[in-house]
């Protein structure tokens, strides 16, 4: 009996101690939580898992711009009421998606950044790379702003082009930083989206360099480049004396100036550029008018129809007034000249002015209107008389803008 009730107490003891173990709490599963990453600034966060870190952003756009409202008679322009087949306005929407990865290593961070754009413009739609680049310590490779560039204006909207350096490219550059501010970069770009006038194949990038400087001031850079002209075949089938290729040249210099007597934000720039045989350096304003009369289009040229470069400068200014904690008011003008030798252009002037206001009501949405006045003077052709002509225009705009 006493080893019978012994062994039913042992029973009923490991009984209660499975019991008392079954009711006990299970650890959860660990959970790998998004991590703030701060080395990089605000905004930033760990990818789970990985030691990189991402920032994730956005922006929608949408305006309204009427295109040029000015009768120049006897020409037809790209844009104009007085042309039936040309928008008299362009309404466009646009939405942005940005990625920002970085990591730290030895050399320095690594980073790749991907923008991308999508809009509708008057019921067309389309998708592009807005901007796209691996950085790793001082080289830079991918689709972005070239290195020439030095400042590109400080309106809202910039209805009316107005003329300098604003090229996006494909490119690999190398910038040494000196510390103090200052920098020097040299890079290799693609050619293709400076080419003014009718060009054969690729076979040769531009060289670009720049030497900057960022202080408490301000900026300023200077830049340069060289850029081969090569004219196409059909051209070359007709130009019995000229040379068939040739290098074309451009520098440039800017000065951008806080302003400390005004709201934080504010500030003045000073830029000029020359170019001979490369216009595009000088400004998309000038190089990327044309005109159509008598049913021929005229529009200018890297070289002439002699195989000779054609050479141009461009001057521009613009300030920026943060005129109260949530209004800013801005202003452009540029000035830009080409000289050619026996285009059918013959030389061109052309000056623009842009202004803008807007109004930030809360952190990140931002409204503003925008208008904008060109006038773009040329020798030849004159309509059935000798002596200048000119092409006028006035443009308004619009925009609301979200950015997050």
């Amino acid at each position: 009996m006493k080893l019978k009730g012994l062994m039913l107490g042992v029973a009923a003891a490991a009984t209660a101690t499975t019991a008392q173990a079954a009711d006990l709490p299970v650890a959860p599963e660990p959970v790998d939580y998004v991590r703030v990453c701060d080395a990089y600034g605000s905004r930033f966060y760990y990818i789970p898992g990985t030691e990189t870190c991402l920032r994730v952003g956005g922006r929608l756009r949408t305006q309204f711009v009427v295109n040029n409202v000015l009768d120049n008679d006897d020409f037809t322009t790209t844009s104009g009421w007085q042309d039936r087949d040309a928008d008299g306005y362009s309404w466009l929407t646009r939405g942005y998606a940005y990625l920002d990865a970085r990591n730290a290593t030895e050399f320095g961070t690594l980073r790749a950044y991907v923008g991308l754009r999508m809009d509708i413009t008057n019921g067309s739609s389309g998708f592009k790379l807005d901007a796209g680049y691996i950085q790793w310590g001082g080289l830079t490779a991918g689709y972005l702003g070239s290195n020439f560039n030095i400042y590109t204006g400080q309106v809202f909207m910039g209805v009316v082009t107005r003329d300098w350096s604003d090229s996006t490219v494909n490119q690999l550059a190398y910038t040494a930083a000196f510390g103090n501010g200052f920098s020097a970069t040299l890079a290799v770009e693609d050619r293709s989206g400076r080419e003014v006038g009718d060009y054969g194949g690729t076979r040769m990038p531009d060289i670009v360099a720049a030497l900057s400087v960022s202080q408490g001031w301000g900026s300023a850079q200077i830049s340069g480049a060289l850029h081969q002209v090569y004219p196409d075949a059909a051209f070359n089938s007709t130009n019995a004396s000229g040379d068939e290729d040739s290098l074309g040249w451009a520098i440039g210099a800017g000065v951008n100036v806080n302003l400390p007597f005004a709201n934080s934000g504010s500030n003045i720039y000073f830029q000029g550029f020359y170019a001979d045989g490369a216009l595009s350096y000088i400004g998309n304003g000038i190089t990327g008018f044309e005109v159509t009369t008598g049913g021929t289009t005229y529009s200018p040229s890297d070289y002439d129809s002699n195989g000779d470069t054609n050479s141009g400068y461009s001057l521009s200014a613009g300030l920026y007034v943060q005129a109260t904690p949530t209004i800013g008011l801005a202003a452009d003008g540029s000035w830009a000249h080409i000289d050619t030798g026996t285009s059918a252009l013959g030389d061109i002037d052309r000056w623009a002015i842009d202004g803008s206001v807007q109004w930030q009501p809360v952190s990140g949405f931002v409204m503003g209107a925008d208008i904008g006045y060109s006038n773009t003077s040329f020798d030849n052709p004159a309509p059935g008389a000798s002596g200048s002509s000119d092409v006028d225009e006035l443009l308004f705009g619009v925009r609301m803008q979200r950015t997050f």
